[in-house]
């Protein structure tokens, strides 16, 4: 089943991106990250193949108070996303993350307004956004990007860089 493939995926990918992570059982208990990464999924599949949108939202709802992060339903996550330390994480509707990514405390992919249809960010592979940033608009990531802690970042950026800055500004190709 792929609910469980993405279950085992998830729980690896904590114990690769964070040191404090000693077994499953802890991450299975222990991790708001996942648990909410983990009910998303459920909750996605009932908005998207069931279109069971209110019971989606609900689900979503109830994850946030329990966890402090808010995806919305809505929201295509990718495979094995790590939210670290996720209070106050936000992902709007629209918002399209690729593979591998990791999130920190305090970051947003949301909209800029009351734009209609895609509004939200879209991250490529093996993005890293830290502590405190926000992804705000209809922009793309690319791939294996690093965005550093409190940027703002409002329009795209190429793959393979280090961007930080209010405005975000490139620092380093990689």
């Amino acid at each position: 089943m792929k609910f469980i493939t993405h279950f085992k995926e998830d729980i690896k990918a904590y114990k690769l991106n964070d040191p404090a992570a000693r077994n499953n059982l802890e991450i299975f208990l222990c991790y708001p990250g996942f648990h909410a990464v983990m009910w998303h999924r459920f909750a996605h599949y009932l908005h998207v193949k069931i279109k069971a949108k209110l019971l989606a939202r609900i689900i979503s709802t109830h994850i946030r108070f329990w966890t402090g992060i808010e995806i919305h339903p809505g929201a295509t996550i990718g495979k094995r996303l790590v939210i670290d330390h996720g209070m106050g994480v936000v992902i709007g509707e629209t918002s399209i993350i690729g593979d591998d990514c990791l999130m920190y405390h305090g970051t947003t992919l949301g909209g800029k307004g009351t734009e209609i249809g895609k509004r939200h960010p879209t991250l490529g592979n093996n993005v890293m956004i830290y502590a405190g940033s926000k992804v705000l608009g209809n922009i793309t990531i690319g791939d294996n990007v690093v965005i550093g802690a409190d940027s703002l970042v409002l329009k795209d950026l190429p793959s393979d860089c280090i961007a930080v800055g209010c405005p975000v500004k490139i620092v380093k190709k990689l």
